[in-house]
């Protein structure tokens, strides 16, 4: 199966949708499309997809920012969702590598992904492309707003 990883475009929306609400996000094509217009204009972000045979199979949203501590900066992958009919066949990874590269390109020195603790084969797959998970030397901690 060939995979072509591309940047998502508004057009993206509709399959964007479905692909968010496999990820547990349930939303409207339209409020995709919204969002994907703000996205689309940082250029400190990265949205992409990724096609099999003419359709679009996965998303991934990255965003690079800014480090005190260190002079660099760190990517975070945001969101990253493979279309669980053609999970395992490495969209994911190819997302993933793509989204380094980015990362790379706007000076990041690493990256870092958030992933609820109840995603257990989500953890399996970022352990094994070498992520580790540093929950246990660092605290992530949330307030809305």
């Amino acid at each position: 199966m060939a995979i072509e990883i591309r940047s998502a475009g508004v057009d993206d929306a509709s399959r964007i949708t479905v692909l968010l609400d496999q990820l547990g996000y349930p939303t409207e094509p339209a409020d995709v499309a919204a969002r994907l217009e703000y996205w689309l204009e940082d250029p400190q972000s990265t949205l992409l997809v990724a096609e099999t045979e003419g359709v679009v199979a996965g998303v991934a949203a990255m965003h690079a920012f800014p480090l005190l501590e260190h002079t660099a900066r760190r990517g975070r992958l945001v969101a990253l969702v493979v279309d669980d009919r053609v999970r395992g066949q490495g969209i994911g990874r190819a997302l993933v590598d793509a989204a380094e590269d980015r990362a790379r390109r706007l000076g990041c020195r690493d990256m870092e992904i958030t992933s609820s603790r109840n995603r257990s084969l989500a953890h399996q797959f970022y352990a094994g492309i070498g992520y580790d998970d540093a929950c246990g030397s660092a605290a992530r901690f949330v307030k809305t707003l």
